[in-house]
């Protein structure tokens, strides 16, 4: 017989649940400016004390602190904090929408905003972004998207681009460098190691930035990227989206309890960040830290951004079932707008009347946006992209075969 005890498992929990306030004290934050930067040319194994602290840059005043605050203009901050502003409008707007029943499916990105949108206006056009289904914000911080366009594919009408061929919010604008969402989780990992390695064997100049969820490091494309990416020093952002939660399962179940996901990083041979992701600046400045490495040869940058799920992970989930209805509002890095506009009143560049007048305006762009877009038809109505389409763009040349299913099928 053996003296040892019986074996166990141990499967982590959440520190709060329905009726309890959590205890984010497992996050372990870092004050603001705290921090150091290192070189942009740094060794991985430099960066091995960054994948456990968390770089911020605003602190509770909005004043930007230490070496990581970015040396970034007002009209750029305000240009942000619009965006951010735009992506929540236009979440609320499309929730609504869905609730309606004109489209099957929405996920917003509440309390994210920031994350998205300061990572887009700190990477160049032509580099080509690999995003997971809360990355609107990559897009709506452009003004030469189609806000139009968007809603079209989503309510899978007459004017989809994407000819009801993707899941509402699984956008495709390859002009914006906004490669294809793909339904399969992790699978954009991947691919963007993969369109850095073909970058560098071009001698090209544009960079890839993968996106994925904390669940979804659990899967085994993510490190089948890791891999790749540090053997062939590939020019990739290695972004990931820690904000606590895949659907209902909390980030320690994909492996965050003990260690963080940036460590990930480091264990493979990467520069890795952890990051304030609620924080604009922090994000612009690790953002434009790891794109200067990859423009420069210097290899991957994996870039935790910590940050919290706001709202529902779809409109299929009732977060309420898992989780204290309060958590976001006591999450400790706070609102990204609100922590924005804080940081521009300071500076005078920015006022509630303001914020209220852009709020409004922007409403009303959104709104006019979705009227036109109605005017293609929505769920509701049945009028989508004509069943005949689902023929086209198999082969570049329509072969025999599908020419007479499509004879067959009347359409």
């Amino acid at each position: 017989m053996s003296s040892n005890a019986p074996l166990r498992l141990h499967v982590p929990e959440p520190t709060g649940r329905p009726g309890h306030e959590t205890d984010f004290s497992y996050l372990h934050l870092s004050a603001a400016g705290t921090v150091r930067r290192p070189r942009v040319d740094a060794t991985p194994a430099d960066t091995s004390d960054l994948a456990y602290t968390l770089v911020r840059v605003l602190d509770e005043g909005g004043v930007p602190r230490g070496p990581w605050a970015p040396n970034i203009d007002a009209d750029t901050l305000r240009r942000g904090l619009r965006a951010m502003i735009k992506t929540r409008v236009f979440d609320a707007r499309m929730l609504i929408a869905q609730r309606q029943k004109k489209m099957s499916f929405y996920m917003q990105c509440l309390g994210e905003e920031a994350i998205a949108t300061a990572h887009s206006l700190a990477i160049e056009d032509g580099d080509m972004c690999f995003p997971t289904y809360r990355q609107q914000g990559l897009l709506l911080a452009r003004d030469d998207v189609s806000m139009v366009d968007m809603i079209c594919q989503l309510l899978s009408n007459e004017h989809d681009p994407l000819k009801g061929r993707q899941l509402p919010v699984m956008y495709s604008v390859k002009r914006a460098g906004f490669f294809s969402i793909s339904g399969n989780l992790a699978t954009q990992f991947i691919q963007a190691v993969g369109w850095g390695m073909a970058s560098a064997i071009k001698g090209d100049t544009k960079i890839a930035s993968a996106w994925i969820g904390d669940g979804a490091t659990a899967e085994a494309d993510f490190h089948t990227a890791l891999t790749f990416a540090h053997v062939y020093r590939a020019p990739v952002i290695l972004n990931v989206v820690n904000n606590q939660w895949a659907i209902s399962t909390f980030q320690a179940i994909a492996g965050g309890e003990a260690t963080t996901f940036a460590a990930r990083g480091v264990g493979c041979g990467i520069a890795s960040l952890r990051v304030d992701g609620n924080d604009f600046l922090a994000v612009y400045a690790a953002s434009r830290w790891a794109a200067e490495r990859a423009r420069s040869n210097l290899g991957p940058t994996l870039i935790e951004w910590v940050t919290y799920r706001a709202g529902p992970h779809s409109t299929s989930d009732d977060p309420s079932k898992y989780r204290p209805a309060d958590d976001w509002k006591r999450f400790p890095l706070g609102d990204p707008i609100a922590r924005l506009a804080q940081h521009l009143k300071g500076l005078g560049k920015w006022s509630d009347e303001e914020q209220e007048a852009v709020k409004k305006e922007l409403e009303a762009e959104v709104s006019a946006a979705f009227k036109e877009a109605e005017q293609y038809g929505t769920l509701a109505d049945g009028r989508g992209p004509s069943a005949a389409a689902m023929f086209d763009d198999v082969y570049k040349d329509m072969p025999p075969h599908l020419r007479e299913q499509r004879q067959q099928a009347g359409v």
